[in-house]
């Protein structure tokens, strides 16, 4: 086993994987920025590395000065979270090169299933149903609009490489699709260095569900059951639970099965989650192959009782899997809610700034996997996500209590966040009907107001802060709560040695 782990990445992620390393005896070694020279992960982990300036080409997606960190540290494996370098096949390989593991799955699964195209050609030869569309990047417009009449209006303009709605547009008409097709290739091209293109069938009534699979290097490949990820703005994931409300047994082991598949197809190592469409006749497609670890697996983790990042540790050095597709069963259900750094009201602008006072639910069945404290900084430069909210109740109607409550409890002061949002959402009469489709968020919350949220929740937090002897009233210091670090905590990266 590694004795020593570098994680190349920050915030909640990096947070939660030292977790584990911790609990396993594996030493970590965080890397920061110069914007993130007092984040909690910084705190938490037992070495620190500067890379650089703030701006990620320096910093996080430095792939030369993260290895030499992992040199000067002794780091005999990288974890690279999500996000920056984790689907990044050039940098897997140069890990390989230079004689670090890879958390992750090999340098040629990460390439092969990074292009879309590719991946839908890999599926299709496996017996993975894929959405009607073109199995290879095109840009000549005659043969775009050959195919979206093929298979039939509306169809949906994609990037081959990358994803996270990037480059991707719905086009309901051929007037339209020149346009859309040559904006499309622009953002992807600007977001990924790629600016090819394809072109599926859009399935506008859909849900998105994904299924967690494991992989070792001994031939053994399970699922880890489904995650419903259709809440979405966007095509970002905001919301996410897990059993679906719309799977029945024999679906989820249709689906699992052709999980399993897509993963040997690709000859996939690691953890990584395969996503599909779902329709309203319980048709399902393929989408895509996620390569890394999800934002969302900690509900999967809650009801299974799978620590997926001990997994990832122990597959990647050489350890078979501990258990078989018999033994995965649900306990439960689990809902996760991502919180961001940013304005809900004003069509969702990120929103940096200092976290004046936080406050954090507590109880039986609450997890938060947190990258900030009080008196920290969000920076301007990153992804704004905040911290992740998940509950684990006994059924779907307690879950959804549980998380009401737990965001009712949930109080940031300094920037703005769509907990009253979230609050909303999960007041809705479709959401707890289980009518999460992807068009979620268009079709119930376009016309979301605070309603007067702010004002209560900010209340709420000086109330507590008063209890706690005042440190805002009159001021910008920042409150110490549970959820802030310690003097000895900010002394810097340490262990005690009792």
């Amino acid at each position: 086993m590694f004795k020593r782990i570098l994680i190349a990445n920050r915030g909640e992620i990096a947070c939660r994987i030292m977790a584990t390393c911790q609990e396993m005896g594996i030493d970590t070694v965080a890397v920061y920025s110069e914007a993130d020279a007092a984040a909690a992960h910084v705190l938490a982990a037992d070495r620190a590395v500067g890379l650089g300036a703030a701006d990620p080409a320096a910093s996080y997606l430095n792939q030369a000065r993260i290895l030499g960190a992992a040199r000067e540290t002794g780091a005999e494996a990288i974890h690279p979270g999500y996000g920056f370098l984790a689907e990044n096949a050039a940098f897997a390989a140069r890990c390989e090169d230079a004689g670090v593991t890879f958390i992750g799955p090999p340098p040629a699964a990460i390439r092969d299933l990074g292009d879309k195209t590719v991946a839908r050609r890999l599926m299709a030869a496996s017996d993975v149903p894929v959405i009607p569309g073109l199995q290879r990047a095109e840009t000549d417009p005659r043969k775009l609009v050959a195919e979206a009449e093929r298979v039939g209006y509306p169809v949906l303009i994609k990037a081959a490489a990358g994803g996270g709605g990037k480059g991707m547009r719905v086009v309901a008409s051929p007037d339209e699709l020149a346009a859309a097709a040559a904006a499309a290739g622009r953002e992807a091209a600007a977001a990924f260095g790629d600016g090819s293109i394809y072109i599926e069938k859009y399935l506008p009534r859909a849900r998105h569900v994904e299924f967690q699979i494991l992989a070792d290097m001994h031939g053994h490949c399970i699922h880890l059951l489904e995650r419903e990820c259709s809440i979405q703005r966007r095509h970002q994931k905001i919301v996410e639970e897990t059993p679906s409300p719309a799977l029945t047994p024999g679906l989820r082991e249709a689906m699992g099965k052709a999980a399993v598949r897509a993963a040997r197809a690709a000859g996939y190592i690691n953890a990584g989650t395969v996503e599909f469409l779902l329709d309203a006749d319980g048709r399902f497609y393929f989408l895509e192959v996620n390569t890394r670890l999800q934002v969302e697996h900690p509900i999967t983790e809650m009801i299974t009782g799978i620590d997926l990042v001990r997994e990832q540790i122990r597959i990647a050095a050489g350890r078979p899997l501990a258990f078989e597709q018999t033994d995965v069963a649900a306990r439960g259900h689990a809902i996760e809610c991502r919180i961001y750094a940013e304005d809900p009201a004003n069509d969702f602008i990120p929103a940096p700034g200092p976290i004046d006072y936080l406050k954090v639910p507590q109880g039986p069945g609450i997890r938060i996997d947190s990258g900030i404290y009080a008196g920290g900084q969000v920076p301007v430069e990153y992804d704004p996500i905040l911290a992740k909210l998940v509950v684990r109740a006994h059924d779907r109607a307690a879950a959804i209590a549980r998380m009401r409550r737990a965001l009712k409890e949930f109080v940031i002061l300094g920037v703005r966040t769509p907990i009253a949002y979230l609050r909303d959402l999960l007041d809705h009469e479709a959401f707890r009907a289980g009518a999460t489709f992807t068009d979620f968020i268009p079709r119930h919350m376009a016309d979301w107001s605070p309603a007067g949220r702010a004002p209560e929740m900010a209340a709420l937090a000086y109330i507590v802060d008063d209890l706690n002897g005042g440190a805002l009233a009159g001021t910008r210091r920042a409150t110490v709560s549970a959820a802030s670090p310690t003097p000895w905590q900010t002394l810097g990266a340490w262990r005690p040695s009792f």
